[in-house]
């Protein structure tokens, strides 16, 4: 067990475990490494948002990314809190509980409300800014358009199976996202990033343009 692991993590990951290595899945999981082979790999994180888990926050998901080889083709998030299901397959659209979803159309950054992974260092002049703890959860917020943008702040990072899931269901819903070092976003190694995902592609441009806060 290492020192941010909660037992909680555990639990939930010898779970999925059993439950996907049934099914015949590889699994990426970020509690227990790589385990089994197979066509499909499915990038897991039974629990994103432990600590609000723990304390009792609801909000904290988990986090199912199925790609082909290196293709991201399916996503599920699921707030473990409150039972609310995000789903996508690619080319098929995204949904909140089996209802079509679709990011704001909101392009000002003065206007937009943002969440962040970390502390932003600066001000860039937002309307209004979260930090929930549940990195899937609130990239799908963005997707449904209940928040403008998500995105990692002050030197913090994401690993995938933080952001893929929800990588997916954004892009599905008509969302866009970066890395604001230029890296591939779809991929099952464990290996950190520094993403970004917007409703539309003009904050996309300012936020990559502004570089990370």
């Amino acid at each position: 067990m290492r020192a941010t692991q909660y037992h909680l993590d555990l639990v939930a990951d010898e779970v999925a475990l059993r439950v996907l290595g049934g099914a015949g899945f590889r699994i990426v999981s970020e509690e227990s490494g790589v385990t089994g082979s197979g066509e499909f790999t499915v990038v897991v994180d039974p629990i994103d948002g432990s600590t609000n888990c723990d304390r009792g926050v609801p909000f904290y998901a988990t986090s199912l990314a199925v790609l082909r080889g290196e293709e991201l083709v399916a996503g599920l998030v699921m707030n473990q809190a409150d039972g609310t299901v995000f789903e996508a397959q690619k080319t098929s659209g995204a949904t909140r509980d089996g209802v079509p979803i679709g990011v704001s159309a909101q392009t000002i950054v003065e206007e937009s409300i943002m969440s962040f992974s970390g502390l932003p260092s600066r001000h860039l002049g937002w309307a209004q800014s979260r930090s929930m703890g549940a990195a899937s959860l609130e990239i799908c917020l963005v997707a449904d358009g209940s928040f403008d943008v998500y995105c990692v702040a002050n030197r913090s990072s994401l690993n995938p199976w933080d952001y893929l899931a929800g990588l997916l269901i954004l892009r599905e819903a008509g969302g866009v996202a970066g890395d604001y070092l230029g890296e591939e976003l779809e991929t099952s190694a464990s290996v950190v990033r520094h993403p970004l995902f917007c409703s539309t592609r003009e904050l996309l441009a300012f936020m990559i343009g502004a570089g990370q806060v």
